[in-house]
């Protein structure tokens, strides 16, 4: 990984800036994005190595396209996109308000596609590159009181099927992730009672993207699946 320009979406997140950490240590060239510019700051102040910081409303496509256009400028290609934004609203299906719905369709799906839109636009020129879409396991098994939400990250997983098909041909891999819960500031906000004690740590899941991103040329890592053993869906 090093000298591979990363750009990480949701940087300043527990498991975009855990894995900040890890890609700094060995040297990648690192493009952090997240919509609050002091977290984003404080941040790149901890890691070492070359850091671009590029404040970023992920839900504004005009913003997303800034976000390409200054990791070029800046370091000239995108070598790998991870999707670590998110957010969840937790109610039951007929609680389930007009401005939770946009919002999750507006930062999970929306979000991500023009993310993934970008970036795969800059790759295709060179022939290469790899994006790594955080779905979480929502985006494939369903659970009570999580259906705006998991509307949200099935949505992902569609359209980057979609991509991947039509980007193959271009060098251009796709690593989906579908982590159980993982015990990050994603959860402060959510009303459900959970055991965060229980959950994977933020660690875990930045291992997952390292060792998928780490792996020989010819390796593609279609889909990694890691849950807690206190909730498992299979």
């Amino acid at each position: 990984m090093q000298n591979k320009v990363v750009v990480i979406v949701g940087a300043s997140g527990g498991i975009g800036s855990a894995l900040a950490f890890k890609l700094a240590a060995v040297g990648a060239k690192l493009v952090l994005a997240a919509r609050d510019s002091s977290r984003l700051e404080a941040l790149a102040q901890e890691l070492s190595g070359e850091v671009l910081t590029i404040p970023t409303d992920i839900t504004d496509a005009q913003q997303v396209e800034t976000l390409i256009q200054k990791t070029v400028a800046e370091f000239g290609q995108i070598d790998v996109l991870v999707n670590a934004a998110g957010v969840g609203v937790l109610k039951p299906y007929n609680s389930i308000e007009t401005a939770d719905l946009d919002k999750m369709l507006d930062v999970n799906l929306k979000g991500s596609f023009y993310t993934t839109q970008a970036a795969a636009e800059e790759m295709q020129k060179r022939k290469s590159g790899h994006i790594c879409n955080v779905i979480g396991i929502l985006g494939k098994h369903s659970m009570p009181m999580a259906s705006a939400y998991s509307a949200s990250k099935f949505g992902v997983v569609g359209f980057s099927k979609c991509f991947a098909e039509e980007l193959k041909r271009f060098g251009i891999k796709f690593t989906l992730f579908y982590f159980g819960g993982v015990d990050s500031p994603f959860w402060d906000n959510v009303s459900l009672k959970v055991d965060r004690k229980k959950m994977l740590s933020t660690e875990t899941a930045a291992n997952a993207i390292f060792f998928a991103l780490s792996a020989e040329p010819q390796a593609v890592l279609l889909e990694i699946n890691i849950q807690p053993d206190s909730h498992l869906f299979f």
